[in-house]
């Protein structure tokens, strides 16, 4: 504990996440609830990979992408999950502080990997639709491949910033995390230190990466409507425009969370708040990603179709075979 006298204090090396603050019925309510989600994540966005990765057809720039983003969905997820789960069985509500940073790491990490690669999706939408002609030269394989690893450096490095500039606050006795995992509102309000600088380098950090990666999409998308609006027929524009219908509605929900989150004023001050909005862009988002563009996507709904029918085709096909072997073996002397 801090010393007003000789400012002596005792280091903090464990976490209690307070979660959330209901009765115990609640709380099994609460864990069905999430363990329904979590499960719909890992089973939306596995299912997502194992398509794109199974039809050739699906074998191009825009769904090299999205399966990495159906990844970065299901990483990010399980990161904040299965500890949210156990917070609402076990009465043992703690978590190391070297497990509290690394958990923080890398939902920053994934998350702001998430972030650039939305931006990156929205440049291969610019570039499909507004140069046609050299879209198999601007996103060709290694220019995919260094978009998505350039994608996760930057995640990287604001995962370290962030981390380093988080965890190098001094927690004086007090380790009562008012949240269900370990975030940055929640650790700088029981900090005994002035956490100004911390504060002012991690809003300039985060306002960088959301303005550079909402630039990019609001100009890319500028550009496309601009280049949409000259097709001259009305089914030539909705088709055009029907492939972006997925990604700006994914968009719409991570960046709206977003700004909600950090922009409006006594979302930080409300914990409770808080808690509510982290639910929806830790675990709802990457639950509604696969399901929009399963959904959305004709292409994605085709190759699912494919992948079925052929599985039927080939359950049809083994069935005679396996009975008429077993009535050779029967009838054989």
């Amino acid at each position: 504990m801090k010393s007003g006298l000789n400012g002596t204090y005792s280091k903090v090396t464990e976490f209690i996440l307070l979660g959330f603050r209901t009765s115990p019925e609640v709380q099994i309510l609460l864990f069905s609830l999430f363990l329904l989600i979590y499960t719909v994540i890992v089973m939306g966005n596995i299912s997502m990979v194992l398509i794109i990765r199974t039809d050739s057809r699906l074998h191009t720039p825009m769904y090299f992408f999205l399966r990495n983003l159906s990844c970065v969905d299901l990483c990010y997820s399980t990161v904040i999950a299965p500890k949210t789960l156990a917070l609402f069985l076990s009465q043992d509500k703690k978590i190391s502080y070297n497990g509290c940073a690394t958990q923080f790491f890398f939902f920053a990490l994934f998350v702001g990997t998430e972030g650039f690669l939305l931006a990156v999706m929205a440049y291969d939408r610019f570039s499909a639709i507004c140069f046609p002609f050299l879209y198999t030269v601007r996103m060709s394989q290694p220019a995919c491949v260094r978009l998505v690893v350039g994608s996760y450096i930057c995640g990287g490095i604001n995962s370290m910033i962030q981390t380093g500039f988080t965890f190098s606050l001094r927690f004086c006795g007090e380790n009562r995390l008012d949240h269900f995992f370990c975030d940055v509102p929640a650790l700088i309000k029981i900090s005994c230190v002035d956490p100004f600088v911390n504060e002012l380098v991690l809003f300039i950090l985060s306002a960088l990466m959301i303005i550079s990666t909402t630039t990019v999409i609001l100009v890319s998308y500028a550009y496309i409507l601009a280049t949409v609006l000259r097709i001259p027929s009305a089914h030539g524009r909705r088709k055009t425009f029907s492939t972006c219908g997925s990604h700006i509605t994914v968009v719409s929900l991570f960046y709206g969370t977003v700004f909600f989150m950090y922009a409006q004023p006594g979302a930080i001050s409300s914990s409770e708040q808080s808690k509510v909005v982290a639910v929806f862009y830790t675990l709802i988002i990457p639950m509604l990603n696969p399901l929009i563009y399963s959904l959305r996507n004709k292409e994605v709904k085709s190759a699912l179709k494919r992948i079925l029918v052929k599985k039927k085709y080939l359950f049809i096909n083994l069935r005679p075979s396996t009975k008429l072997t077993v009535n050779q073996e029967q009838y054989n002397p």
